[in-house]
């Protein structure tokens, strides 16, 4: 989807509940969220999680272009603070597959190495001088095949309250994937750090969170998984995270790049199949709004 004021707008997975989390919940099958993506008028989406789309390239192109919809790329949650060489290969393996079917934007995060988000162990100063090494390697690595690597801070990795933002920002040259609802949930209003690092900015992940269940989780009352349950992730517009502010303050410090369109989603067997496609379509109607009012200045 390329918006009235140029912006190009994507799609991916997690919106409909596919997660690389083990038991995150039900998953819809494959057709049934690549139709409702394009459906809603998206044009393009991440990859999502291992084992979901396929690995190999022409297969999965071919897939994407039956729905009508490109590929922009991916995230890969690997551990950084240890076995580089690990990290390396798995970011590799990814880099080649985006570049072979179009993608260009790894979106890399420091995984724990533990199962879903719910823990954090620390990170000793020497592990983190391998974790900002590690990022840097992948992000030449990719480089090479032509895809761009960012940051992500996200919740229940090394990298998610604010110090550690800054501390990353200082210490590696990668620019971020900024993503409005996982940097509030962590602790950092996404709006100022956009405003503060305009030239780090190299990837967008709109979210739109509820303020009272981040606080519960920044504050140990609630774990990431539980919150996620009990709808910590609610349609742009509906929750805490200024959309409007932060489109407006990358875009005209002359962000050009994707916004990714997304709500964490975890589904049971009691929800409706059609509860996802519905929730994305309240977000891209109050995107469309901003963006009218992006367009008319």
């Amino acid at each position: 989807m390329t918006t009235p004021a140029g912006l190009r707008v994507a799609g991916a997975p997690i919106s409909w509940g596919v997660c690389e989390v083990p038991g995150w919940g039900r998953m819809l099958d494959v057709s049934t969220v690549l139709s409702e993506l394009a459906g809603a008028g998206l044009a393009a989406t991440e990859l999502g999680p291992p084992g979901y789309l396929p690995r190999e390239p022409a297969e999965l192109k071919a897939l994407l272009g039956a729905h009508g919809l490109s590929l922009v790329g991916g995230f890969v949650a690997v551990p950084l603070h240890e076995r580089a060489d690990l990290a390396l290969a798995a970011a590799e393996e990814s880099a080649a597959l985006f570049a072979a079917a179009g993608g260009d934007v790894l979106v890399l995060a420091a995984a724990t190495g533990l199962d879903g988000y719910d823990e954090r162990p620390a990170l000793d100063d020497t592990q983190w001088r391998t974790l900002v090494r590690t990022a840097t390697a992948i992000g030449d690595l990719a480089a090479s095949y032509g895809v761009a690597t960012v940051l992500h801070p996200h919740v229940g990795t090394h990298v998610e309250t604010q110090d550690e933002v800054e501390r990353f920002l200082a210490d590696c040259e990668l620019p971020l994937c900024l993503d409005t609802g996982h940097l509030l949930i962590g602790g950092t209003d996404p709006v100022e750090l956009a405003r503060r690092y305009p030239e780090r900015v190299g990837h967008v992940h709109l979210k739109d969170v509820r303020g009272e269940l981040a606080q519960r989780v920044r504050a140990g009352e609630l774990s990431y998984t539980a919150a996620v349950g009990q709808g910590l992730y609610v349609p742009l517009g509906e929750g805490d995270v200024d959309t409007e502010a932060m489109v407006r303050s990358v875009h005209e410090a002359g962000y050009r790049g994707w916004y990714v369109l997304e709500q964490d989603t975890a589904l049971d067997e009691h929800d409706a199949d059609d509860l996802p496609g519905r929730a994305v379509a309240r977000s891209l109607a109050h995107l469309t709004d901003v963006l009218g009012r992006l367009s008319a200045g």
